[in-house]
This record gives structure tokens, C-alpha cells and sequence, in this order.
């Protein structure tokens, strides 16, 4: 199953009826800013110990599809649609502003390279997110240039 936002079931979400966070101790968040840098070891204790959407959201970060379709299975439609609206998704972005959840399309934005989302979120006391949304930004613009770099591409 491939995700997308053009889908009205998909888009479909009561919050009520969700597991949706929205708000994780400082020590979590910086966790999974290190986890999205690459920390294995931290990634697998988030998995492990509580907050699996987070790690799982690494995986899906780097495009993996089976990590995608855990989200949306697992009632973290929220955390997709960040990743959707960072790779530039306006639906996604549409999605997340539908269910005002501004500070992830704030993140989502700053993560597609918009220094002025980045700058809202450190003015608006979210510091701890605009460095989330700084390495998500990494990580996407390292996979557009490896997909871009015609030396890395796999040749059959």
C-alpha cells in the first residue's frame, strides 16, 4: 500500500479516536533528533521503550514504505503528513493545517529548506522541534543529492 494524502479515507482523522502525540519530555524530542542524525542505539530504545512512532518515524524518513504504512496503521497520520509535507507534499501540508497542527507544518516547512518556518519556530518557543526539523532538513537534502548525484546512482 502506497500512502497518499489525495485519499479521503486516509485523510479522514478524529483526533479523539487517535494515539496522536503532540507533546514529549525536552529529553524524548532531543532523542529523536539524534535518532533522525543516525543513532542506531537510541532509534532501537525509542522502538523499544514507549515511543515507537518516533523511531519508526526515522525509518520512514529515509523512504522506507513499510515504515510509512506503520504510521498510518498505528494511528500516526500526523508524523506522516510531517514527512509528506517536508518532501514538498502541499496536501500534506494542507492536511496538517486541516487539523491545525501548526507546529508540525511549521516543521515540515523548516525541513523544506523555509528558513523563515525554521525562524517561527525558534521566536515561538519551539526550539527543541526547529532542531527536529533542522535533521530532518539534513536528511532530506543528503537523499535529493544522493538521487540527484548521477555517480550514486546504481547502474544494472
Amino acid at each position: 500500500m502506497l500512502v497518499s494524502f489525495n485519499n479521503p479515507e486516509i485523510l479522514t482523522f478524529d483526533k479523539t479516536h487517535s494515539s496522536m502525540k503532540l507533546e514529549y519530555p525536552q529529553k524524548i524530542i532531543i532523542a529523536w533528533g539524534e535518532a533522525i542524525d543516525g543513532n542506531a542505539d537510541i532509534k532501537n530504545w525509542l522502538i523499544q521503550n514507549g515511543y515507537a512512532e518516533l523511531g519508526i518515524f526515522v525509518h520512514a524518513l529515509y523512504n522506507q514504505d513499510e515504515a510509512r504504512e506503520w504510521l498510518l496503521e498505528n494511528k500516526q497520520p500526523h508524523l506522516l503528513a510531517l514527512i509528506n509535507a517536508a518532501e514538498g507534499n502541499p496536501n500534506a501540508r494542507n492536511w496538517l493545517k486541516k487539523y491545525k497542527l501548526d507546529v508540525l507544518e511549521k516543521m515540515a516547512l523548516a525541513a523544506d529548506n523555509n528558513d523563515n518556518a525554521l525562524d517561527w519556530l525558534f521566536d515561538n518557543d519551539f526550539k527543541d522541534m526547529a532542531v527536529v526539523a533542522g535533521k530532518m532538513r539534513n536528511v532530506k537534502n543528503q537523499i535529493e543529492s544522493d538521487n540527484s548525484d548521477m555517480h550514486s546512482i546504481n547502474r544494472s
